[in-house]
This record gives C-alpha cells, structure tokens and sequence, in this order.
C-alpha cells in the first residue's frame, strides 16, 4: 500500500471517528435530562439491609416516601346560601336505619348535588343519616349552582320528586321554597360565581434539551409536591388535614405510562392554581409564583403562559395584585376562598 493510500485511510479514519463522536455527542445533547441520586453513600460504606428496605409502592422513589393523600371525614352541611332547603316535618322520631333505606339511589339532581340531612335526637346536630341514630326531623337540599351553571327548573322539578319520595317514605312533610325564586336566585349566584372563578396555569417550557417524567418529578419533590392519584400529576398537599391541594403540576400522562419513561421526553409541565379551592391564608398564588421560578431555574426553563409567551416578573406580581381584590369580594359575599361552601360552590 502506497503512502497516500495510508494516508487517506487515516484521514477517512479519523473523519468517521469525528462523525460517530459528533453523532454520540448530539445524541446525548438532546436525550431528556434524567433524575440523579440525592445522595450518594460513601465509598466502601456497607450495603443496607435488604430487610430494612422500604416497599417500593410507599415510597416516591424521589427523595423520600409519599405524603398520604387525606379527605374530609364527612361532607360539608347544608347552607342556605348556596342551598335550596326544604324542610322535613315528622310525627315521631325516625330511626337511621329508616331514612337509609328511604334515600333515593342517587345524590344528584341533574347536575346538582342533593342532600338529606337528619336533626340527631341526642347531638341536636344536623348530620347525614346513621345507622342506630334516631332523627327527629330532616332536611332536603339541591345545590343553587356550581360549575355546570345554575339550578334549572327541570332540575327543581327533580329535587322535589326525590325529596317527596324520601318524605313519603318516612311519615314526613316537606315544605317547599317557590321554584320561580329559588331558580331566580340561582341565576344571581352563578353569574357572581363566573365573574369571580379563577383557575391560573403557568407553562414550563425547556430552553434546550428535554426532560423526562423523573427529572421533572424528581424536582417537583424537592419543592414539597407529592405523586396524585392520575400518571403525569403531581399535587402540593395544603397544611391541614381534608383540604384540597394548595397547587397541582401536570404533563404528559403518556409520557408517565411510557414502558421506558426515562426515554419519554417533556418539554413543557403546567402548574396550576384553582384560587376558590384554596385559603387564601395558604398563600397559593406566591407559592405557586416561587415555585415556578424555583423550577424554572433548576430545570433551565422558561415561565410563559398558554400561548407560549413569556411571563415577565412585573405581570406576576401584576396578577398577585389583581388575586387580593378577587379574595376581598369572595369574603364580602361569605365565600372566602377555602371555605366549605366556596368549595361547592366552585367545582
């Protein structure tokens, strides 16, 4: 072999060389950024116990161990300000067990939630009925409104033939509000209610490589969200027992049911803040605002809205602003954000 043909074959040698280490360094540029370690144990530190080891279904696999999702041990009583109430008269005392077996099939009139609540012989307290508890009156109530819109008459029509047969069942008298005022009033509550709802998103969006679902809740973990019950959600828990979640962060749920999610890339995570749900003494919108630029900055990532347009600081602390009116009208009406029946309310 002549000279030249060596050093062509060194030459194209080192060209393919240059190629395939362009191409693997390409390759790892965009491949999704993956979650590491928290922490790493010290070189020739023993093995844990296999024994010791947590089963990994209680733990998020992300910095430690999920935070119990909790609810509410009963449902908010009835109120009559977002309610229609209709009172039950009765000629004795009724047992629960009864008014069990009296309760009509479902809980809903058309798309409102109806409720019987009994008068506890002994607490003198108003609860859903128990069994081996005696009543010594009822109540039936179809919500005024929620997010579906307003009670309708059909709807009204619905709730007095539940509560009749329920009243009929247990030797009872209902007394009827007038639809035409009810209905009227409904109306009146749930323009207030779409003229103060408020759900606010900001979008996450990657400047440069992706990231996969582990990278993202790997992060997310570290700022106090915990795994929700649906693939691609995350939820940051409220400080008290029984309340909805202060915030939720959301991608891809295919992209979290991947068979290989670390492959799976993300350019873009939503958080989300739904103001009524949420206290305002919880600070939702400047949580929500730390934690997006908190995330933003770890994940080298951009704040924008819905439109992919980027959120500069001034139009948050703008929209802070704007949230405190919004709060200060939610209390003059009686339904501060957090509070059991701006919960009903609004969902």
């Amino acid at each position: 072999m002549s000279s030249l043909q060596i050093s062509l074959a060194i030459a194209g040698g080192l060209v393919l060389a240059a190629v395939i280490a362009h191409s693997a360094w390409t390759s790892r540029r965009n491949a999704p950024r993956q979650a590491q370690p928290d922490s790493v144990p010290p070189e020739g530190a023993p093995e844990s116990d296999p024994s010791s080891r947590q089963d990994p279904g209680l733990d998020s696999g992300f910095g430690g161990p999920l935070i119990p999702m909790l609810y509410p041990d009963k449902k908010p009583g009835l109120d009559a300000l977002i309610d229609v109430i209709a009172p039950i008269t009765l000629e004795g005392l009724v047992s629960g067990d009864a008014a069990l077996a009296a309760l009509p099939p479902t809980r809903r009139a058309g798309s409102k939630p109806f409720a019987i609540e009994g008068l506890n012989d002994i607490t003198r307290e108003w609860e859903t009925p128990l069994a081996g508890q005696r009543y010594r009156a009822f109540q039936a109530g179809v919500q005024l409104a929620n997010r579906t819109g307003h009670l309708n008459e059909i709807e009204y029509s619905e709730f007095v033939m539940k509560a009749q047969g329920f009243a009929d069942a247990v030797n009872g008298a209902p007394d009827f509000p007038e639809m035409i005022e009810e209905v009227s009033r409904a109306r009146e509550l749930d323009q207030f209610a779409g003229d103060h709802d408020a759900q606010l998103g900001f979008t996450l969006r990657a400047r440069s490589a992706a990231w996969s679902p582990g990278y993202v809740q790997q992060h997310a973990a570290r700022m106090g969200f915990v795994l929700g019950a649906l693939p691609g959600r995350m939820v940051l828990p409220a400080n008290g027992a029984g309340l909805p979640p202060v915030l939720g962060l959301s991608f891809d749920p295919q992209a979290a049911l991947s068979e290989d999610p670390d492959q799976s890339a993300l350019r873009e995570v939503t958080l989300s803040l739904d103001v009524p749900q949420v206290a305002r003494e919880e600070r939702p919108f400047e949580r929500l605002r730390d934690v997006a630029i908190g995330l933003a900055a770890k994940m080298d990532g951009l704040i924008t809205d819905d439109n992919g347009d980027v959120i500069p600081a001034e139009s948050l602390d703008r929209i802070g602003a704007e949230l405190e009116q919004l709060y200060d009208t939610l209390d003059a009406r009686d339904l501060a954000a957090g509070s059991p029946q701006a919960r009903r309310l609004f969902s």
